[in-house]
């Protein structure tokens, strides 16, 4: 079938639907892995509604259809979904399950098993709607020109980098698995894969991933379900003998195998389909959290240094980009000024690619939360506004993740501005001098970063942090900073983002954003035990943008501290004009 044109394709949908014997289809965002970041061949939600961000959802019915996203997207979603042919809704403020059942209670609704986790599809199913498996995606039916699936080479994570054998790792996983009495655990995030086995690759953009499957059996065998073309002889030689490469059209084979057994299936990363499979051969499915995810989530010593270093080599670039913005910012557009950023990170050997496409907006598109400049959207920047770049680099021994808000100049910023970038300021020096209980989840932390922008009335409608991967994912569980409440306790070795903001539609955003690395906190109780955060990422605050009037003894005394290590550590390795830049950058808040 021939694709069509934009506005068409929800009524092309349709007329797969019927032939396919449903009214209706729910289309999540993620591939096959459930991932935030997936291949070209599975932008399914973005080529069927034009919607491109990060998260989202949509619903078709015969006579209507809707897109939903988060907070971070609304914006972007009313400019890139025609209104016409769909909906566009806040996610929480009107579930998809709702909405399906306010507007489609006696339809059969379709669902893609490989594409959406028990979890995500009970509320749809406790909304009381029929919802029918389908054999093969409809959305693909219809993608006549859908890109090939991504077949790039497999390689090893060097135990140097990884601080731990994947044999070390293996074995671990598989006394959990003996001690429960379960005889296997299926792996679909490619992410806990490589950090299981010490591998890495790039068939997703922005994020080192070898898409693959695993089942790790209780004698510390896996099973990885793999294309064999990305896997070279020297990769197989560095699995070893104990992991056996099988193709991905293997998956059902092996899953059936396991008839009888008692298998771990977690219920968030794994598509539902895994268990139907299990259930429907025979096999005891126990649903149960990742086991990867936390050990990868505590980072060893080694990816803690590397994560130092990666920050320190970061921090230069960043540091360079922002003494050229000082200087070229009137002169430039948001896409070059990413460009340019890119530019200076890549001028380090160690760097690999960025860990997410940069945010780089001004004036009113930074006040689009995820915002993603293009050809089309690239706006010039202007004198006297408010600039944002959110962006982070790939190193081979970790990941960044940094958001800096900055004044354009050559006048003074006024009175409103610099008192919401002084209170997001302080929210943020709030969250990066807390000390805490070990036991303590993230979100007993998050009003520390919103105090006080809730004093003046103001807050941002996304979470305070998320977890930080060793050059893995720049949004890692399971630990997060956020309002809603996730039972996870903070450990030391974890890193997480500090990066409250402000947006004023139509006007500008403000964010800033620093990783911390959770590390014991030496001053406590006897019998007590605390963690504090070690800052990691090396870039100045804008002394334009802060109202020092407005900060407090121990504010201001963070803050000159934190610009004293900044200039410490990254002056050194700056050529002269830089260096005198940022000396300026780093003075103490009330030298002038």
């Amino acid at each position: 079938m021939l694709m069509p044109p934009a506005p068409n394709r929800p009524d092309a949908l349709r007329t797969v639907l019927k032939q396919m014997g449903v009214d209706g289809f729910i289309l999540s965002r993620g591939d096959e892995h459930l991932g935030e970041y997936v291949a070209p061949c599975a932008e399914r939600l973005a080529w069927l509604t034009g919607f491109t961000g990060s998260a989202g959802m949509a619903a078709v019915l015969p006579d209507r259809a809707a897109v939903f996203s988060d907070g971070r997207y609304i914006t972007q979603m009313d400019q890139q979904v025609d209104a016409a042919a769909w909906e566009r809704l806040h996610i929480r403020e009107v579930p998809p399950a709702t909405w399906l059942a306010r507007h489609g209670a006696t339809c059969r609704i379709g669902y893609d098993p490989r594409l959406i986790s028990e979890s995500a599809l009970r509320p749809f199913s406790d909304a009381g709607l029929e919802l029918v498996a389908l054999p093969a995606n409809p959305v693909d039916r219809i993608w006549s020109d859908r890109p090939a699936p991504p077949c790039t080479p497999c390689v090893p994570q060097p135990e140097e980098w990884a601080g731990q054998s994947s044999h070390d790792k293996r074995t671990a996983i598989a006394d959990g698995l003996r001690d429960a009495g379960d005889a296997a655990l299926v792996l679909s995030d490619p992410a806990s894969i490589a950090w299981l086995l010490n591998i890495r690759g790039r068939d997703v953009p922005y994020t080192p991933l070898s898409l693959s499957f695993a089942i790790v059996h209780d004698t510390g065998r896996v099973t990885l379900l793999i294309d064999p073309a990305k896997v070279s002889d020297a990769t197989r030689q560095w699995l070893g003998a104990d992991v056996t490469i099988a193709p991905p059209d293997a998956l059902e084979s092996s899953l059936r195998v396991l008839s009888g057994a008692r298998v771990q299936v977690d219920p968030v990363s794994n598509a539902v389909w895994f268990m139907q499979t299990l259930e429907d051969a025979g096999a005891t499915v126990i649903r149960r959290g990742d086991p990867c995810q936390m050990p990868k989530a505590i980072k060893n010593a080694t990816e803690q240094d590397g994560s130092r270093r990666a920050h320190l080599l970061d921090g230069i670039a960043i540091c360079r980009f922002l003494h050229w913005l000082d200087e070229n910012a009137t002169d430039t557009a948001e896409l070059e000024a990413a460009n340019q950023l890119d530019r200076f990170r890549a001028a380090c050997p160690d760097y690999r690619e960025e860990s997410f496409p940069a945010i780089s907006g001004s004036g009113p598109n930074g006040a689009i939360i995820h915002y993603r400049v293009t050809p089309e959207t690239n706006r010039r920047l202007q004198p006297n506004e408010v600039y944002l770049i959110d962006s982070g680099g790939q190193y081979p021994f970790g990941t960044t993740d940094i958001t800096r808000t900055v004044w354009t100049g050559p006048d003074a910023p006024g009175a409103e501005v610099r008192d919401a970038f002084t209170r997001v300021l302080r929210g943020h020096i709030a969250l990066a001098r807390a000390h805490f209980p070990r036991g303590v989840t993230g979100h007993a932390l998050d009003a520390l970063a919103r105090h006080a922008l809730w004093e003046g009335g103001l807050d941002y409608d996304h979470g305070t942090g998320h977890g930080i991967g060793s050059y893995l994912s720049v949004h890692e569980g399971p630990a997060t900073i956020s309002p809603v409440f996730r039972p996870v306790k903070l450990h030391a070795g974890m890193i997480l983002s500090n990066e409250p903001g402000y947006y004023r539609p139509g006007a500008f955003g403000i964010r800033l954003e620093n990783l911390h690395l959770v590390q014991p906190c030496p001053t406590a109780e006897e019998g007590r035990s605390f963690l504090q955060f070690e800052v990691l990422t090396l870039a100045p605050f804008d002394r334009r943008l802060i109202d020092a009037g407005s900060l407090q003894k121990n504010e201001i005394a963070w803050l000159d501290a934190y610009h004293a290590r900044v200039f410490e550590m990254i002056a050194p390795h700056l050529g002269s004009q830089e260096r005198t830049w940022l000396g300026v950058a780093c003075a103490p808040l009330n030298a002038g």
